[in-house]
């Protein structure tokens, strides 16, 4: 058993832990020897204790400030999450140049630290993937946040076992998507799909096997936050886009927007607002702008046209 006094060096550990001998909470942690002891019983419950104090001393707050060591935080959208080994082989730490057999050393080392990487199938599929994954955000100008969370999407689709028989490029790009939806990232699969090399029934069809086998509940899209990208396509004035907005948190407090497309919608109510505010637009160019059809903008403007009670004439 510690000592009273070996103990008191020790630090209390969660009261959800229990020592499994006899059941008491009162576990002591000794930092010293790095175990974790029942203060009743003596049962050394675990001797394994990792140690996350610094390995250096200081004794005044500028030197410890000058001491501390802080590196870039993990990426998961990076295959080796932003912790890779680098080898140097020309130039030591103090940037002398190495002799001639130190440099051959390094060269070596430097090709079996990539080879060593590269060792599994999944971290080559991880590299594949995050790669692509990275080319996808760069061109549909995507949030690093966003990426974030397609890469952890893809990382647990990996994890079980979804990716395997598919193509890579069409399960990565089906969790941009699905990344882009959680996040409320106005991006249309159309836009995924163009910027894709993969086509679109491939991508739809991955996307709904990773939304049923890692049960993910996406939230309803809000027709609002398409209003600023269509507008910025069609120049419509602020002013506009400001009706807009108010016309379909009405429409929305009446639920008339309840099993509608949210771009089709989105549309219909710029369309609305042009008109009470005399700007001069036609359905066929806010239906490009929107990547619907024309029909679609006509009976979306006809329904809130009749659930807003609006007197319009087209």
């Amino acid at each position: 058993m510690l000592s009273t006094s070996k103990m008191a060096k020790g630090q209390r550990l969660s009261q959800l832990e229990e020592c499994p001998e006899c059941g008491s909470k009162e576990l002591v942690t000794d930092s010293d020897s790095g175990e974790v002891v029942c203060s009743k019983c003596g049962l050394v419950i675990s001797d394994l204790i990792l140690d996350q104090e610094p390995e250096w001393r200081a004794f005044t707050p500028e030197e410890r400030e000058a001491k501390t060591r802080v590196g870039s935080p993990t990426l998961l959208r990076q295959f080796d999450k932003g912790l890779p080994t680098t080898f140097e082989p020309y130039k030591d730490i103090h940037g002398r140049s190495l002799p001639i057999k130190e440099r051959l050393k390094m060269l070596r080392l430097r090709k079996w630290n990539i080879r060593a990487k590269m060792h599994s199938s999944a971290e080559r599929n991880l590299s594949q993937a995050m790669s692509e994954l990275t080319r996808l955000a760069d061109e549909l100008h995507v949030p690093k946040n966003v990426e974030e969370n397609a890469a952890l999407i893809y990382r647990k689709g990996l994890d079980s076992g979804l990716v395997r028989g598919r193509s890579i490029k069409g399960i990565a790009a089906a969790s941009l998507y699905a990344a882009c939806r959680l996040t409320g990232t106005p991006r249309s699969l159309k836009e995924i799909v163009e910027a894709s090399t993969r086509n679109r029934e491939e991508i739809s069809r991955s996307y709904r096997l990773i939304q049923r086998s890692l049960n993910i509940k996406m939230p309803v899209d809000d027709p609002i936050k398409f209003i600023p990208k269509i507008a910025s396509r069609t120049g419509l004035s602020q002013k506009t886009q400001n009706l807009a907005v108010k016309l379909l948190q009405k429409a929305k407090k009446m639920k008339a927007d309840v099993g509608k497309g949210p771009v089709g919608i989105a549309a219909a109510a710029l369309y609305i607002a042009s008109i009470m505010n005399g700007e001069d637009i036609t359905q066929r160019e806010l239906a490009k702008a929107a990547e619907v059809t024309e029909v679609t903008v006509r009976n979306r403007y006809k329904g809130l046209d009749k659930n807003l009670r609006l007197e319009l004439k087209i």
